[in-house]
This record gives structure tokens, sequence and C-alpha cells, in this order.
């Protein structure tokens, strides 16, 4: 497996993680009863998360995962904010995102 399908896995398994804890907000939130088929759905998103990660670790290293489900946490949480919150970017948001995927290049083509 090549290394961008790994980083497309941990893609995956960021966006895995960020539905489970979406669907787990009414819950603890207190606005639902704490059994039930949002629970349910948040555990198979989780399940499946967690999977991808540990099919994404046997492809590349855990510096490198760890590097890119930073990255993608990142670029994700910009993009819902921008797109579903209407968020405004900050000025400084493109250098940080430039910064994180420079290192991330520096960090796949070192190791």
């Amino acid at each position: 497996m090549s290394g961008l399908l790994a980083y497309g896995i941990c893609l995956l398994a960021v966006l895995g993680v960020i539905a489970s804890e979406r669907l787990l907000r009414p819950v603890t939130d207190r606005r639902m009863v704490r059994h039930g088929p949002m629970i349910f759905l948040s555990a198979i998103c989780f399940v499946a998360a967690t999977a991808a990660w540990v099919l994404a670790l046997r492809n590349v290293s855990m510096a490198q995962n760890a590097e890119s489900a930073s990255l993608f946490t990142l670029l994700a949480l910009v993009t819902i904010g921008v797109l579903l919150f209407g968020g405004k970017r900050a000025v400084l948001e493109p250098l940080g995102i430039a910064t994180a995927v420079g290192s991330m290049v520096l960090m796949s083509s070192i190791t």
C-alpha cells in the first residue's frame, strides 16, 4: 500500500472520530437517553475510525500518522467552521495550514 493511500485512510479515521463525537453530542448534553440508536451509531463510527487508524499505522510510521492526523483534524475543523457555521478565516490560518502541510511533507520525505 502506498503512503498516499495510508494518508487517505488516516483522513477517513479523523473524519470517523469527528462524526462519532458529533453523534454523541446530544447524549452528552443530556438531551437524550443514554441508550439507543445514537450511541450505537457513534460506536460504529468510532470502531470504523479505529480500524482505519490501525490499517494506516501498518503502512506509515507513527510519527507520520500523528502528523497527518493533526493536519487533517485542523483542515476538517476549519472547513466545518467556515462551511457549516459561517465563520471567517483568521489572517494567520493559511500560514498555520501551510506550516502543517510543510511539516508533513518534510516528515514523509525524511522517513
